[in-house]
């Protein structure tokens, strides 16, 4: 298929999450906003997600089929946990599916999803997929690898740091960042207080932001998805109070004018985290951000829009906070256009779908292969 006609496209994300707002996770808002790009630029989106998803993301839905086993069954010593169980049902069903009609329905398979199935089975799908690896090196996904010798699927990462995490099982791997809509996020006026946004678990870290916020002596907002309620119920939840508030799980808009309204935005993984969109979102809305140095985040933040501090140094991110609240909130704007903008991002996961769809064989990616 031509540039000039569209192609048609199938994007693989989480069998368990919808793409739609309020999102779960970053992972469903790339996907959401990439969908939607890709539509604009004229080419033709499937979406393989959660039911309930944003019918305006995607032309078309690949059907995220259920599963009940018997009573006999389940009552099996090897029934799997259900959750587990479901997912694998799920991939494989679709992968099953995509090996059936892929040739004759999709010019590339794009698959974010963290599951193990659509990488070992993308040798027997007769068309091209590209693989964004989200997460750092996952045993089930390294399984996968071995299964498949990597034959079927490219990979890209979305940060260098990620990209050498999986270069030891997959050779080659490029780097496309991720890339948010720079219009949805406007540059907010700012004020005195301290924001923290994401997922409410414990690797996020949201409670040494509350520590940070209280040794800074500024108020702290949080948002975002009660993803461990014992977690939120034991360790955040007692610390709110009139100055540490928690807004719920905000849509994108509400979220934006929030994160415009800070000071700053603390950032503090407990966990090498692989992007780091809630960066990205912050300083385009012109909010600088003190963030601890892990993962991929150190390729986004530099001195003038914000700062890094030593991983679980409460007492450095209050001080960074003092620091970043000084900064020019359009530097900050300007680092997330030059760095951090959908544009460039779906450019070049373009140029790899085309690459993909020109090439023969897209190869064996696993070191030493001949």
């Amino acid at each position: 298929m031509t540039a000039a006609s569209g192609l048609s496209v199938a994007l693989l994300a989480s069998n368990r999450h919808p793409i739609k707002q309020p999102f779960a996770g970053g992972l469903e808002a790339h996907v959401w906003h990439l969908a939607r790009a890709l539509q604009a630029r004229g080419h033709r989106v499937t979406l393989f997600a959660a039911d309930g998803s944003d019918g305006a993301a995607a032309d078309s839905a690949l059907r995220v089929r259920a599963f009940s086993p018997s009573a006999a069954a389940a009552a099996d010593s090897s029934m799997p946990p259900r959750q587990f169980l479901a997912d694998h049902h799920a991939y494989l069903t679709v992968m099953t599916d995509l090996s059936a009609i892929g040739p004759t329905s999709f010019d590339v398979i794009h698959n974010h999803s963290l599951h193990y199935l659509p990488v070992a089975m993308a040798p027997t799908l007769g068309v091209p997929m590209l693989t964004t690896l989200h997460t750092p090196p996952t045993p089930w996904l390294e399984s996968a690898l071995d299964v498949s010798k990597g034959l079927g699927s490219a990979f890209v990462a979305v940060s260098k740091h990620t990209a050498q995490a999986w270069r030891e099982v997959v050779r080659s791997v490029g780097v496309v960042p991720n890339g948010i809509d720079l219009r949805a996020w406007p540059m907010g006026r700012g004020g005195a207080d301290l924001v923290w946004f994401g997922r409410l678990t414990p690797e996020k870290g949201a409670h040494l932001a509350i520590a940070a916020a209280r040794r800074a002596g500024r108020r702290l907002h949080l948002a975002g998805p009660i993803s461990d309620v014992r977690y939120f119920r034991d360790t955040i939840e007692p610390g709110l109070d009139e100055n540490t508030c928690y807004h719920g799980h905000l849509d994108q808009a509400s979220l934006a004018r929030l994160v415009g309204s800070c000071a700053a935005a603390l950032v503090t993984p407990l966990w090498d985290e692989p992007y780091g969109l809630v960066v990205a979102e912050a300083l385009a809305c012109g909010t600088p951000v003190v963030a601890f140095e892990r993962g991929g985040i150190p390729e986004i933040v530099d001195s003038d829009c914000g700062r890094l501090v030593a991983p679980g140094d409460v007492d450095a991110m209050a001080a960074g906070a003092a620091q970043a609240a000084t900064l020019a909130r359009a530097d900050a704007r300007d680092r997330a256009e030059a760095s951090c903008g959908i544009t460039a991002m779906v450019d070049t996961y373009l140029q790899h779908y085309y690459q993909l769809i020109a090439t023969p064989a897209y190869g064996d990616t696993r070191e030493g292969a001949a």
